[in-house]
């Protein structure tokens, strides 16, 4: 299942039964190390968006009580074995137009529809 907050209603009413769904990490600290924003998988929207506020999901703390009740059931597809590094993606990325503020194309987002081209290039 994925859920998103409710002020990203019009981006997640889009996503139909069939859509495909990459799964983005953003970059992180592990430990002393930082990795970096990669693809991990590839999943299928097996589901209408339904409504439901159970508590099933880990909020961060700047989201405080959120329980992102605007969701869709999920069907895995691919779980990369090797996640696809994003940041070597980019220069090559449509989507992105502003390759060196590219974070401004997925921050704050719940979901980001690309072009098909950029996708085949992802999962190529």
């Amino acid at each position: 299942i994925w859920g998103v907050p409710e002020r990203h209603k019009n981006t997640i009413s889009r996503v139909k039964p069939g859509d495909l769904l990459l799964i983005y990490v953003k970059q992180r600290s592990v430990g002393k190390e930082v990795e970096g924003p990669k693809i991990v998988a590839l999943y299928e929207a097996a589901s209408e968006v339904f409504r439901d506020s159970s508590r099933i999901f880990r909020p961060p703390p700047k989201m405080g009580s959120e329980t992102f009740p605007l969701r869709i059931k999920l069907k895995p597809v691919k779980i990369f074995e090797k996640p696809v590094e994003f940041k070597k993606l980019i220069p090559k990325l449509k989507f992105i137009e502003n390759k060196k503020k590219w974070t401004g194309h997925l921050m704050g987002k719940a979901m980001r529809e690309i072009p098909e081209e950029d996708f085949k290039l992802i999962t190529g």
